[in-house]
């Protein structure tokens, strides 16, 4: 669930930037994305493997 919306923002960011979108539209993005990422791995840190 929130993998997929990290990928549908991450596509939204991706389009924003290929477009040349107005800084502040990308940066929004960017932001919500961050905050996605971090709550996923919040999520899932006992999950992770680090080998």
């Amino acid at each position: 669930m929130l993998n997929d919306e990290i990928c549908v923002l991450r596509d939204k960011l991706n389009k924003s930037i290929e477009q040349g979108d107005d800084y502040n539209i990308t940066y929004k993005l960017s932001i919500e994305l961050d905050e996605l990422i971090a709550k996923y791995y919040k999520q899932n840190k006992n999950k992770l493997v680090c080998t």
